[in-house]
């Protein structure tokens, strides 16, 4: 299996490494649709290597299939309801405007709250119990509002959403570097990245780990949410944006809390739309020792468009609006990390993706390596869900980070 992970990745790399770029000098959502849809997700494998990929490749369109229609049937249709996109459409010149300033800090804005108390909890029966050390759940209210205005009494009538949450693995003898970890869509339990990332094994490594909660997931839920994330994407583009900025938000703010309590350094990484979040604050933090995004999205916009029955959904809405893709593109292009340059070096930059993935198909991956100018990448034989021969990319991940000297107090 070893064998096979180190062969998808070379040849993923000798494929993607001599193809041209797709990266032009304009703006890159007037000009990302043939990258996205007419660019390739296969590679050139030998017939061993290309079964067990399309494989895994299969099974993700498998689950992709029912994960969609639970999306398509309980969050698209509040977005698309009468009324509810022209009054979306009307808010998308507000998020162009500052889309075209590729400037971080125009939509982005360094939190002015300042963390009086962070309330500590007790972890639940399946969370991780280090033999030495201390893990406890942290929480505090969030002081966001919308960037934009006219959502923020709307935004702010999600109460539960207030409260920022995270579990926190210390060794407790003195504050050490802290590996950060964002979840990705639906997938928010601290026990579940726990073991599927290899959480206790880094943390033997010396490492505190803080595993953060997006909105709308977990305890950040509303009550009547018929599941978790499911606030993410319900309510609109203008909505997304919104939400996005806040999960940045609320990272920074327990960045600062890691900070004032004397962590020498932080380090983030994050799977699926947690890959698409970290991707973002390496453009936006430079405070962050590394990033490292997993199989992520590159434009949350145009994956929803790969997915059907959403995509179709999605072209059929915008054509009542009155509008276009390219339009929709750009107004969520706000929040996407292909609009801006990263202000980590590209030798702090790690990718990981998935030769099989169909969830965030490779493409998404491909695209980030190419606008961080081709930094450190890692294939791996499987898809979104099924990571094969993870030990490969988990063991290159702490040689990178002992590279960086991240494992310097």
């Amino acid at each position: 299996m070893e064998q096979l992970a180190q062969h998808v990745s070379r040849v993923a790399n000798e494929t993607y490494g001599h193809s041209r770029r797709l990266m032009p000098e304009q703006p890159w959502w007037n000009t990302l649709d043939p990258a996205f849809h007419k660019f390739p997700d296969d590679f050139y494998l030998d017939f061993k290597s290309q079964l067990m990929v399309d494989g895994t490749a299969a099974i993700d369109y498998g689950i992709r299939v029912a994960v969609t229609a639970m999306i398509t049937g309980l969050a698209l249709p509040t977005t698309f309801k009468p009324g509810a996109l022209q009054q979306d459409f009307a808010q998308w010149d507000f998020y162009q405007k500052i889309a075209d300033s590729h400037d971080t800090e125009a939509f982005f804005k360094k939190p002015q709250q300042k963390i009086s108390s962070v309330r500590k909890h007790k972890p639940g029966f399946l969370e991780y119990r280090p033999k030495t050390g201390h893990v406890e759940i942290l929480s505090f209210e969030s002081e966001f509002q919308t960037v934009n205005p006219a959502l923020r009494e709307a935004y702010a009538s999600n109460k539960r959403n207030h409260i920022a949450w995270a579990e926190h693995w210390r060794h407790g003898d003195k504050p050490r570097p802290t590996l950060c970890v964002i979840h990705g869509f639906l997938a928010d339990p601290y026990w579940v990245n726990s073991r599927f990332l290899a959480l206790p094994w880094f943390f033997k490594q010396g490492y505190d780990i803080l595993l953060y909660t997006l909105p709308f997931h977990g305890r950040r839920q509303e009550k009547t949410s018929p599941f978790s994330g499911h606030g993410y994407f319900s309510h609109g583009f203008a909505h997304l944006n919104e939400t996005i900025a806040h999960s940045i938000h609320d990272f920074r703010l327990f960045m600062d809390y890691l900070l004032d309590s004397g962590v020498p350094q932080i380090g983030v990484t994050g799977i699926s739309l947690g890959g698409y979040t970290t991707a973002l604050l390496a453009a936006i933090e430079d405070r962050l020792a590394f990033a490292i995004p997993n199989v992520p999205l590159a434009s949350a916009f145009d994956l929803a468009l790969q997915w059907p029955p959403a995509g179709t959904l999605i072209k059929a809405g915008l054509r009542i609006a009155g509008s276009s893709i390219q339009e929709a593109r750009h107004a969520t292009a706000v929040t996407c990390p292909l609009t801006y340059k990263p202000r980590l070096p590209k030798e702090r930059l790690m990718i990981v993706g998935g030769a099989g993935d169909r969830f965030a198909p490779p493409k998404h991956a491909r695209l980030l390596w190419d606008h961080w100018d081709r930094p450190a990448l890692h294939w791996f034989p499987g898809n979104h869900l099924i990571h094969l021969d993870q030990g490969k990319y988990l063991h290159e991940m702490a040689d990178f980070l002992r590279h960086i000297e991240f494992d310097k107090n």
